[in-house]
Parts: C-alpha cells; structure tokens; sequence
C-alpha cells in the first residue's frame, strides 16, 4: 500500500472509532510500528490528529450525513438552487461533499454541464441525469458523510481544472476563514480550491459561526458567498472586504 493511501486509510479508520492502537494499525497494514508511529507524527504535525500514547485520536465524525440531511431542507434547497443559477451550459463544476452542496447538484439537474465530486450524495442526484457528464474522483471511501478522501481524489484534482466549485464548510470564522471540523476532508476542499476558476462558498446561516478547528482557507480564496445570512454580520463583512461577492438565498 503506498504511503498516501496508508495515511488516508489511519484517518478514515481513525474518524470511526476516535481511536486506534499503533499496534492494530501496524497489524492491518502489514508494516513495522515504527512506521506507523512515523506516520502518526506526521500527521500530528500536519494537525490532522492528536497523538497520544500508544497510537492517535481524532475527535469523533460529526453527525452522519443521513442525520443531517433532512435539517433545514427548505432552507438548503433554496441555497441549491440560488447557487445552481450562477452555472451556465457547458461549465465544468466541482462540488464538494455536504448536504448543502447536494442541493446543488440536484438543481443541476437536467442541465448539459459536467459535474466532478468525491460526494456519494453528488453522484445519486445526477447518476440519472443523461445530459450531465459526472465525472467520479477516486479514493478511500468515508461511509458516514458519503465521501471518497485521501490521497488518490487529491491527485485526482491536481489534473483538473474547472470553471466552477461549490464547496460547503463547517462554520466561517469572524474573519472570513472557512473552518471544517474533519481533518481528511481539509486537504480535499483545498485541491478544490486549487481546481477551480471561480469558487463559491454555499453555506446555511447556522454555519456563522458554526463549528469546527482546522482552517480551510482565508476570505481571499472565495469569489462568491451564496447564504441565508440576512443580517450583515464580521465574517460577512471580512469576506466582502476581501472581495468576494454576497448572495442572499
């Protein structure tokens, strides 16, 4: 198993259960446990878990993307389709994982566009969709957010370029900062980032400031914001300042 892969399979695994032994790892992987204390300590350093003795820990997955799908459904399908609008035939588009951003891609639907996710969710609402072209990136499946993660969907990404990505997030700092609160996820969402022409943040008004501890990215890297934030607020205003565009879903 390349490295990579093997990193990506720790934090999955780790995702699941919160905690996992060197030695259970070292057992599953077939490698020496200095190897994967190695690998531990790098990905410790990379803040994508913490160390502890004996092995590593991560704080456990946030609700499972069944749970949370069903929360404010009229609201994210009205965020869906006010960010769908912003796509013109013919656009190549990246959609992140998220129950928001599957709003997206259902109001894609019918549209002669083509689509390109790690998002299970993506792929069920347009797998029937004959006039969209889906494009599946690869990677070690995350079960409880119906997402493919790691290092294979990364590489993937580098060898893309789209006009457009809708990436969803965890909470939005008073500074701008976009926040997730899953480790693996992170590197994705900035391949995205890295992917797209334009980026447009589609996020609920619950997520100012919403949740999470690892930075995404800073105000400069979003073109447009697509909400249900009314009321002017400090992230708001710092994402405005670093110029990106408000929408009001």
């Amino acid at each position: 198993m390349l490295r990579t892969t093997r990193r990506a399979s720790i934090i999955a695994a780790l995702q699941t259960s919160g905690e996992v032994s060197v030695q259970d790892l070292a057992d599953e992987f077939g490698v020496s446990l200095s190897t994967i204390r190695r690998d531990l300590n790098e990905l410790g350093q990379e803040g994508l878990l913490q160390r502890v003795r004996g092995g590593g820990s991560v704080d456990p997955d946030p609700a499972p993307f069944h749970q949370i799908a069903p929360t404010h459904a009229k609201e994210k399908d009205r965020l869906g389709r006010r960010a769908a609008e912003l796509v013109r035939d013919g656009d190549v588009i990246i959609c992140d994982i998220g129950t928001t951003v599957a709003q997206v891609a259902r109001h894609l639907r019918g549209r002669r566009v083509t689509v390109i996710t790690a998002s299970l969710a993506v792929i069920d609402a347009l797998r029937d969709s004959p006039e969209t072209e889906l494009i599946v990136l690869g990677g070690v499946l995350r079960p409880s957010y119906l997402s493919l993660v790691g290092a294979l969907t990364e590489s993937a990404l580098s060898q893309i370029t789209a006009d457009i990505a809708f990436l969803g997030a965890s909470g939005v700092r008073s500074d701008g900062s976009l926040l997730d609160s899953t480790g693996i996820e992170v590197p994705v969402k900035r391949a995205i980032l890295r992917a797209a022409e334009r980026s447009v943040l589609v996020v609920a008004d619950d997520k100012f400031p919403g949740t999470g501890l690892l930075a995404v990215c800073g105000p400069d890297s979003i073109g447009t914001v697509v909400t249900s934030r009314h009321d002017s607020n400090e992230a708001l205003d710092a994402l405005r300042r670093a110029g990106s565009e408000v929408l009001v879903g």
